[in-house]
């Protein structure tokens, strides 16, 4: 199989259910945000000073590329391909959410990211991951998006927050507050 099809070579791509849509519509750019996210999530299991945390992380890059070809297909017939999107991955991160805040510090002020490169990166995932929610939103107003989809980035994103938090203690970095400069 090649890598190269050159049936993008003029701008647009195929959907799953067979029409083609421009490369700049909103739907290729929310799953093809989510696509920057699942990079992102790879390269925190890669490097998370903890083994647990990484392997929760590197199961959410499945569910994140589920979510993903769900943004992909078009209609019921490319859904019909695709296996359900797992309504408990919301409790999973709640779950998760409230396991590492019972070990964290309270949350006294805004925090700025960084710190620590590990810190940083799961930071950057969560902007992403915020960014995707955005283009999800948008792309709903337009045409029908499950909104399960919506949420699961809503929480995945806080889920991101709490482990860039765990991240500071495992690296042993300070919280920096954010402080007003006025």
């Amino acid at each position: 199989m090649n890598i190269y099809t050159k049936t993008g070579d003029a701008g647009d791509t195929g959907l799953l259910g067979g029409n083609r849509v421009s490369k700049d519509h909103m739907r290729i750019e929310a799953y093809g945000t989510l696509d920057e996210l699942n990079a992102w999530l790879g390269l925190i299991a890669d490097v998370f000073p903890n083994q647990f945390e990484s392997d929760f992380v590197r199961g959410l890059q499945n569910d994140v590329f589920l979510l993903g070809s769900h943004l992909a297909a078009e209609n019921e017939k490319g859904k019909s391909y695709l296996n359900p999107i797992r309504a408990e991955l919301l409790q999973e991160l709640e779950s998760e959410i409230d396991r590492m805040t019972a070990s964290l510090p309270p949350l006294r002020n805004f925090i700025l990211p960084g710190g620590h490169v590990v810190v940083s990166q799961v930071h950057i995932a969560r902007t992403v991951c915020r960014r995707a929610e955005r283009m999800v939103v948008r792309l709903h107003h337009a045409d029908q998006v499950d909104p399960l989809i919506i949420q699961i980035l809503n929480r995945m994103s806080d889920y991101l927050f709490t482990l860039a938090r765990a991240a500071s203690v495992f690296t042993k970095t300070e919280e920096k507050p954010w402080i007003s400069r006025v």
